[in-house]
C-alpha cells in the first residue's frame, strides 16, 4: 500500500483544513518544502500536494512552494488544486511535478481527461473525485454536482485513467476514520488504483484499508497530529 502523506498549502504555508472548510484552518509550518523534507526524512517515497488557494481560484496560487517542494526532494509528488488547463497542467509537469490531480474540470467536463492523458500519459493524470454523500464536489467542495461518485470514476477509467484521488469530504480532516466501505467499493467496480483520502486517523484505519485491497491511501492531520508515526507506517504497510 501507498502511503502519501498531505502537504497542503494555503498562503504559502502549511496548513489543514476541517472538512474543506476555507475558514477553519490550522497553520502547522512556515514551510511546505521543510515539511516536505521531514517526510521524507520519514522515509516517504510519494507527496500529495494540494493548492488549496489554487482550488477556490481556478489558476495555481502557490507555485513558488510547489517549486520548492519539487526541489528540495527527490521523490515523486503529486498535486491538486486549480489545475483547469491544459497550460496548467503543462505548466506544473514541466516545473517537475510527477503527476497532476484534475478534481473540479474532470466533474464538469469529463473529455477534460481524457486531453489531459491523450497529450500527457495515463501515469501523469489523476482524478480527484470528491464527494458528499456519493455525491461529487466541486469548486474547492464549496458545491455539490449532480453526478454520482461511482459514475465519473466509471468515465474516468474510460477515458484512460489509472489512478483516482477519492475524498469522502464529510471525513476529511476529522479524524473519524476515512470511508473505507465505499472506497472497497469504487475500487472493486471500477478495478482502478483508487486512493482513500480523507478521515484517517490511526494505524487501524490503515489496517482496515489494507485489509480491503486499498492500494494508496493520503494521511494528513493524523500525521500532523501525531495521531500516526509515519516510519511505524511505512515499516508495516510498504
Amino acid at each position: 500500500m501507498q502511503l502519501y502523506p498531505a502537504i497542503d498549502m494555503k498562503n504559502g504555508k502549511c496548513v489543514r483544513l476541517t472538512q474543506g472548510l476555507f475558514d477553519n484552518v490550522k497553520v502547522y509550518g512556515d514551510s511546505p518544502a521543510d515539511m516536505a523534507k521531514l517526510w521524507v526524512s520519514q522515509g516517504a517515497t510519494f507527496l500529495h500536494l494540494v493548492d488549496l488557494d489554487g482550488a477556490l481560484a481556478g489558476h495555481s496560487v502557490n507555485e513558488s512552494a510547489i517549486r520548492a517542494v519539487v526541489q528540495q526532494v527527490d521523490v515523486p509528488v503529486e498535486l491538486g488544486g486549480g489545475l483547469r488547463s491544459i497550460e496548467a497542467v503543462k505548466s506544473m509537469l514541466d516545473l517537475g511535478v510527477s503527476r497532476c490531480i484534475i478534481g473540479t474540470k474532470a466533474a464538469e467536463r469529463p473529455e477534460f481527461i481524457r486531453e489531459l492523458v491523450d497529450a500527457f500519459g495515463p501515469e501523469r493524470i489523476v482524478a480527484g473525485v470528491d464527494a458528499k454523500e456519493g455525491m461529487v464536489a466541486v469548486d474547492g467542495w464549496e458545491r455539490t454536482s449532480e453526478m454520482t461518485a461511482v459514475d465519473l470514476c466509471l468515465k474516468m477509467k474510460e477515458y484512460g485513467v489509472q489512478h483516482i484521488v477519492y475524498t469522502d469530504i464529510s471525513r476529511d480532516g476529522m479524524l473519524s476514520g476515512p470511508n473505507v466501505t465505499y472506497t472497497k467499493m469504487l475500487t472493486e467496480k471500477t478495478g482502478l488504483d483508487v486512493i482513500a483520502s480523507g478521515g484517517v486517523s490511526c494505524m487501524e484505519d490503515l489496517d482496515m484499508l489494507y485489509e480491503n485491497g486499498i492500494l494508496g491511501v493520503i494521511i494528513g492531520k493524523a500525521l500532523y497530529e501525531n495521531k500516526i508515526h509515519l516510519t511505524e507506517a511505512l515499516k508495516k504497510f510498504t
